[in-house]
């Protein structure tokens, strides 16, 4: 293919030179022989044997510079062509490379005319695949790695129990029980997450009062709240924002946040749900004192299954997959995520498209 192309590209100028060659052969013989025999005349020469012979001479130097500027055209078009098509032959080896798995090798770019924003654009989705490559194997890994605690729980329980080496009580059965509704809990958040990242075509948006919203969170959270005795205050301006979004979805992205605060915040804490106005967006924060993010830790925690506390046990901590269900669902929205933390504090915020 790439030969073809060349010799298509080379063999183009090729009609080109021959009309040229054409035109001034043409011109020679109709215009430039008509003056030359003019001149003969004026100066009483006798004109037809150096007629002929001029018309030799131009017509032998005509031919030899034709064949000239073909051999040099050729020479210079194939250089200019290879040099163009070295990138797409680039692309069609690394193409193979991706089918094969191997994600790696990225285009060289030498230009900046079409071939070469070609080129950075092949390599910015070489990158997007290479990164949700990365993702789907993390993904798997991770999955993997959280069920096989419970599972390993259960399999040795149920071997004891089978070999009659440990007793059949309430409290054996507690036990497998709660590995039970661990997996059915992570089996849950994935369900979920599949259905935030679907979530944009299903959406069923509508003005929502986002005081309205607070106060179903405070009094589903309240019992939680009152006894951890943590103290939420609420800080919304104005009173009268409204949010263009779908209700069920955004209390769902809202719960996770609120969840994690209550989770995070040591006993006799605060948290804050503030909302505040923006340039065609709102913002919706969730505050909690305690233990901070770490600096390096904060660009990953909307990541599936991240956890910036890696020594945390998943009874304390959970799966790591409510925050990513959390930008799912609003980016669904086209609004945008966030966090930031400092010592003993941490906020994590979402904006929202603002009601027109």
């Amino acid at each position: 293919m790439k030969r073809r192309l060349l010799w298509k590209l080379m063999l183009n100028i090729i009609p080109v030179i021959g009309v040229t060659i054409l035109v001034i052969w043409l011109a020679i013989d109709n215009l430039a022989a008509t003056y030359f025999m003019r001149l003969m005349e004026n100066y009483a020469i006798e004109p037809t044997d150096s007629h002929q012979m001029f018309i030799e001479s131009v017509h032998r130097y005509l031919l030899w510079a034709a064949l000239a500027a073909l051999a040099l055209a050729l020479l210079l078009s194939f250089l200019m062509t290879r040099r163009v098509l070295r990138p797409l032959s680039q692309m069609t080896r690394i193409s193979q490379e991706f089918a094969a798995g191997d994600f790696h090798n990225r285009v060289e770019v030498v230009s900046s005319d079409e071939v070469g924003q070609l080129g950075l654009a092949f390599n910015c989705m070489a990158d997007s695949l290479a990164r949700l490559e990365q993702l789907r194997k993390n993904m798997v890994t991770d999955v993997a790695h959280e069920l096989r605690t419970p599972l390993t729980n259960l399999r040795g329980y149920l071997e004891g129990l089978s070999d009659q080496v440990i007793p059949p009580s309430q409290k054996t059965f507690q036990m497998l029980e709660s590995e039970i509704l661990r997996l059915v809990h992570l089996v849950d958040d994935l369900q979920q997450l599949a259905k935030a990242e679907a979530a944009k075509a299903f959406l069923q948006r509508r003005e929502l009062l986002v005081v309205t919203l607070v106060e179903q969170l405070q009094s589903l959270f309240e019992p939680r709240l009152s006894a951890k005795q943590l103290q939420l205050q609420v800080e919304i301006d104005p009173a009268e924002l409204v949010v263009y979004a779908d209700l069920d979805k955004l209390l769902q992205a809202l719960r996770n946040l609120l969840e994690n605060a209550w989770r995070y915040t040591p006993a006799g804490g605060q948290v804050v749900i503030s909302a505040f106005q923006q340039t065609g967006m709102v913002e919706i924060g969730i505050s909690n004192n305690g233990p901070g993010i770490a600096a390096e830790d904060l660009p990953f925690i909307f990541e599936r299954f991240f956890r910036a506390d890696r020594s945390r046990s998943r009874d304390q901590g959970g799966a790591g997959i409510g925050l990513s269900i959390v930008k799912e669902l609003i980016e669904a929205h086209g609004g945008e995520v966030g966090a930031e933390s400092s010592a003993g504090l941490t906020r994590i915020w979402v904006r929202l498209p603002a009601a027109i």
